[in-house]
């Protein structure tokens, strides 16, 4: 298969191997990126664009900065970035032209913020949805994981409260709630981690918010560090992993009965057919309780709690 020419675009090197394991080539990635563009693109739209590349013979790597050959005709959005120290040019992928141009450069994963560009610009904007993202412990099935989300499908229940689902392309599955404008981020996080710790209660033999890894005993992580500048994998985004997996949204219902192995690049654009169950499923904005934001306010942030726990753990082996 030689150049091609699609959206104005001209693909290269379609018959490549896309990574290895994929058991695919780029040009089911370009196939898959058109066939699910227009319902993937909203979910990426207004929103800073990380994006996981692979080349052939390299290790993938991810890009936040555009490279200097972007297109003019790409949006873009300037941004500090506190942990490199520097300002970053991220994309605003608001097309599926724009996203057929990143296919051509082997970007295989599409990752993004909770909040829109011009919320993040100062950190005074809202994000638009809570997530929860739940990772099975070592070597334990997909059902660990479908019992934990449950888990968090009650303690939003109780709250009155309504969430969407999907796997995560990968072994786990993410948990959206999305969200009136107005939340400030540090309630959305607290929020977050009462939902969470809620979860945990109902069955912690099962689930921890345990954030050390060492400390999670073969229990499954309920993850609540998804907040703030934090991205995440975007819906319907293919995954560098065996098959070429892809985020696929689940009904409640069927999630206890899917693989997420059955999702690929290959697979999915045939499962959805016409349909966007992702805009299906998502339930109207909410209010999040006072309640929960009170609760959330009282359990300290993980990471932190994580890195003085890590200290503490390491002067006491100097100690013994």
């Amino acid at each position: 298969m030689g150049d091609d020419v699609r959206a104005g675009l001209k693909f290269s090197s379609l018959d490549s191997p896309l990574f290895d394991g994929a058991e695919s080539t780029k040009g089911d990635l370009i196939a898959y990126l058109e066939a699910v563009g227009d319902r993937m693109v909203p979910s990426l739209r207004e929103r800073p664009l990380s994006v996981v590349r692979v080349r052939p013979g390299q290790e993938s790597f991810m890009q936040k900065n555009l490279p200097k050959y972007t297109p003019d005709w790409v949006p873009r959005v300037t941004l500090w970035a506190g942990s490199s120290k520097r300002e970053v040019s991220y994309a605003l992928c608001e097309d599926v032209r724009t996203l057929l141009w990143f296919g051509n450069q082997r970007a295989v994963e599409y990752h993004v913020t909770l909040l829109t560009a011009d919320g993040l610009a100062d950190y005074s904007g809202s994000p638009t949805h809570l997530v929860l993202d739940i990772d099975p412990a070592p070597d334990q099935p997909f059902g660990q994981v479908v019992a934990a989300a449950e888990l968090i499908h009650q303690a939003l229940t109780a709250d009155g409260l309504a969430g969407a689902v999907k796997t995560s392309g990968s072994k786990g599955v993410h948990i959206f709630v999305p969200l009136r404008p107005g939340v400030n981020l540090e309630d959305a996080a607290a929020a977050t981690r009462a939902i969470a710790a809620r979860a945990e209660r109902l069955d912690p033999a099962l689930a921890t918010t345990a954030f050390i890894r060492e400390d999670r005993g073969g229990k499954v992580f309920l993850d609540s560090t998804r907040a703030g500048g934090a991205t995440v994998v975007s819906v319907y985004s293919p995954r560098i992993r065996p098959g070429a997996t892809v985020s696929f949204p689940v009904s409640w219902a069927d999630l206890p009965s899917i693989d997420p192995h059955d999702f690929t690049i290959r697979t999915a654009p045939e499962l959805l057919g016409d349909r966007d169950p992702w805009a299906e499923a998502m339930p109207e904005p909410q209010s999040l309780p006072a309640d929960l934001i009170a609760e959330g306010h009282t359990i300290p942030v993980a990471r932190v709690q994580a890195m003085h726990e890590g200290k503490r753990r390491a002067r006491a082996r100097r100690e013994n």
